[in-house]
């Protein structure tokens, strides 16, 4: 009877090895996957039927742009909590024929009749997150158009159809697209034409059933016939005019008319090699170019990825970061905003020389330099020419305003919560017509003035602190794409807000899960405070290329219900 039972539990045991999933056969313990390779083209979104989308843009023979407006349309139907028409757009865009970037800003402005003295009169100290007030031009549509017109070939009908298609038909909700619009703030529901077009059945779709948002596909339909006009200047803007005026808000016809983007120059530095690039503000990338400056005086790849050593000087040089981000990020048409001081080396030096490595520090000081005052979706794209397009587009926080003009089946932003409203010399002070500070960040990676990474990392203040962490995933650590985006991150949280908001005592450093107690105890010694949350840390797309090979890679974390597919 013994030798029996030993049978059986030698069978439970040798079954249960076998059950359970096996070890990785390569690459790190932590990543969920492989990288996606193929030749001819590669996108990577936060939403597969988004990524599906797009392939199927260019396996008709449309650019990398073509299909990332594609993607795009589809993520504002199949994630419009995140993003949408009724927000904002940047990219940086690899063109192959003349082996250049190019940068885009997309965002949208303050209405030309909302003051700071509104707020001040009313003893307000911040913007609502949702209602009218926060709400500003969406920039989205005209972005679309003036990409389009750069770099696109398709017909914007043919681009646009296969979201049409999916808004009349429906589709079945994702995972975590579901739970975020489930714990969406209930007050939403009161917003006027929220809970008609979001909550059919009085509630939120949940996951695997079908959504359909036949008011979303009429409003794409008017724009591929009448253009981005019909959106700033036609039937759709003269109802969102209405909607405003009828609900308190201040964004008018003459707002939306007088809309225009801008081409801009991306700003880099190089780390160890690496030119990285990011937009320049409105938009916060220049802060993960700053952290790149302090953190290339470490010796990094030595101290190790996770350890204490690491994680305090990664989370130092946030903090100090941040204290600039807070006073110098703005509208440059507002501001004469000091990029050159910044990013030196010398300024680098002097900030870097404050970090102590046994000791967080509380706070640090910005940087004392003269100046005048004057929820997001990220993808990447790239096609057989070459061509890769680092994409970003945001609405702003879930579901952002709440507010549904009249039968558009689209949400408008609430971009405008960014605005400081407590201090008129303040950088990014709410001003008539002033594009706020804007926290969606594409990046770019080049080596020896050749393409080598387009990537972004979505998720509010922390796309910063997530693109540094990418960079030195891949530079210093060796990691590939896919590990660079699973492995474990932190998220500083305390620095001053661009809006005037500040924590005190040192801020919290949030850690994922995946660090090790020894790790947590050691930075505890360090005077780190630390905290944990959920789905804080951001949500990852890259492409990689090798030019040698002439191949693509592609990655998309496990963090969303994202993929990277390629052809």
């Amino acid at each position: 009877m013994k030798n029996f039972y030993s049978k059986i539990i030698y069978c439970l045991l040798f079954l249960g090895c076998n059950l359970y999933a096996q070890d990785r056969l390569t690459g790190e313990t932590f990543t969920t996957r492989s990288e996606i390779l193929a030749r001819n083209g590669m996108a990577a979104t936060s939403q597969p039927l988004a990524t599906q989308v797009a392939l199927e843009i260019l396996k008709k023979g449309g650019t990398a742009m073509d299909a990332a407006i594609a993607a795009n349309a589809m993520l504002g139907l199949v994630e419009p909590g995140s993003c949408g028409i009724g927000g904002d757009i940047f990219a940086i865009v690899w063109n192959a024929k003349d082996q250049k970037l190019y940068g885009f800003n997309g965002s949208g402005r303050a209405p030309k009749s909302l003051s700071i003295d509104y707020f001040m009169d009313k003893g307000m100290k911040y913007v609502p997150l949702h209602g009218p007030l926060p709400v500003s031009v969406p920039g989205c549509v005209d972005g679309w158009f003036e990409l389009h017109k750069k770099f696109g070939k398709l017909k914007m009908e043919e681009i646009l159809q296969p979201a049409i298609s999916y808004a009349r038909d429906g589709f079945p909700v994702s995972e975590v697209i579901a739970y975020e619009m489930a714990s969406s703030n209930a007050r939403l529901k009161d917003q006027p034409g929220f809970a008609e077009t979001y909550m059919p059945n009085g509630r939120f779709p949940l996951k695997g059933e079908v959504f359909k948002n036949p008011d979303l596909a009429n409003t794409y339909e008017a724009i591929t016939k009448t253009g981005r006009d019909a959106f700033y200047k036609g039937s759709i803007a003269k109802t969102m005019a209405a909607y405003m005026a009828k609900h308190g808000g201040f964004l008018s016809y003459d707002d939306l008319a007088n809309h225009t983007s801008n081409w801009v120059e991306p700003v880099s530095v190089n780390y160890r090699g690496y030119d990285v690039w990011e937009l320049p503000p409105n938009g916060q990338g220049t802060a993960a170019l700053q952290m790149l400056n302090i953190l290339k005086g470490f010796d990094i790849a030595t101290m190790g990825f996770g350890s204490p050593e690491y994680l305090h000087v990664l989370a130092e040089a946030k903090k100090l970061a941040y204290e600039d981000r807070a006073k110098f990020y703005a509208d440059p048409a507002f501001n004469n905003i000091p990029l050159e001081t910044l990013l030196s080396d010398a300024y680098t030096a002097k900030r870097k020389g404050l970090i102590k490595l046994d000791e967080a520090a509380d706070s640090y000081p910005a940087g004392d330099m003269e100046i005048e005052a004057g929820n997001t979706t990220y993808l990447t794209v790239a096609d057989k020419e070459g061509n890769m397009v680092s994409l970003i587009q945001s609405i702003y926080s879930v579901f952002a305003s709440g507010m549904v003009p009249d039968g558009l089946g689209f949400v408008l932003q609430n971009r405008g919560q960014m605005f400081n409203i407590q201090d008129k010399n303040h950088a990014n002070a709410l001003e008539p017509s002033k594009r706020p500070f804007h926290t969606i960040i594409p990046a770019f990676i080049t080596k020896d003035g050749k393409p080598w990474v387009s990537f972004g990392l979505m998720g509010g203040a922390v796309q910063p602190q997530g693109h540094a962490q990418i960079v030195v995933n891949l530079v210093d650590f060796g990691m590939n794409l896919q590990e660079a985006g699973d492995a474990p991150r932190m998220r500083h949280t305390g620095s001053s807000q661009p809006t005037g908001y500040k924590m005190a005592n040192g801020g919290i450093l949030h850690l994922e899960s995946g660090f090790d107690a020894k790790t947590l105890r050691e930075l505890r010694k360090k005077g780190h405070r630390i905290g944990y949350g959920v789905g804080m840390y951001g949500g990852y797309q890259a492409i990689g290329v090798n030019l040698e090979n002439k191949v693509y890679s592609g990655a998309s974390e496990s963090r969303k219900d994202g993929q990277a597919a390629g052809y």
